[in-house]
C-alpha cells in the first residue's frame, strides 16, 4: 500500500457540515476498499487563486490515506461525476508528517498573535 495525501475543493455554498460529512463518506469509502485514512484536516472555506466555475472561494480539505493506488483511481474517479467538487489532486507521499499542515500552523499562529493584542 502506499501514502496519499488528498486535497480535496468543494464548492462555497454547501455548509461545513455538509463538508465534514462529505469527508466522513469519503473515509468510509476508502476503508471499503481496503485502504485507511490516518488523519484528515478541514482548512475551512478560503479564497481561490482564480475563479473555478464561476466561484471565488472554496472549502478545502486534506485527507491522509494509506490505501493501494487502484482505490485513489476509483476516489478520483466519483470526484470527477460529483458536482460539489471543484477540483481535487492526490500526491503519493514517502511518509506522513506529525505535525499539522503549515495552512494549519498558520492559522494558529495568527490566532496567538490576535489573542495577544
Amino acid at each position: 500500500m502506499s501514502l496519499y495525501e488528498h486535497v480535496v475543493i468543494t464548492r462555497p455554498d454547501i455548509s461545513t457540515t455538509q463538508v465534514e460529512e462529505f469527508v466522513q463518506n469519503l473515509a468510509t469509502k476508502i476503508e471499503n476498499m481496503g485502504g485507511s485514512v490516518e488523519g484528515a484536516e478541514y482548512w475551512g472555506l478560503r479564497n481561490l487563486a482564480y475563479r473555478m466555475k464561476k466561484n471565488r472561494k472554496a472549502h478545502y480539505s486534506l485527507l491522509k490515506i494509506n490505501a493501494l493506488p487502484e482505490t485513489i483511481h476509483e476516489i478520483e474517479r466519483q470526484h470527477r461525476i460529483n458536482e460539489d467538487i471543484l477540483r481535487y489532486l492526490s500526491i503519493r507521499v514517502d511518509e506522513f508528517l506529525e505535525e499539522p499542515s503549515p495552512i494549519l500552523k498558520k492559522r494558529e499562529e495568527r490566532k496567538r498573535r490576535e489573542s495577544k493584542e
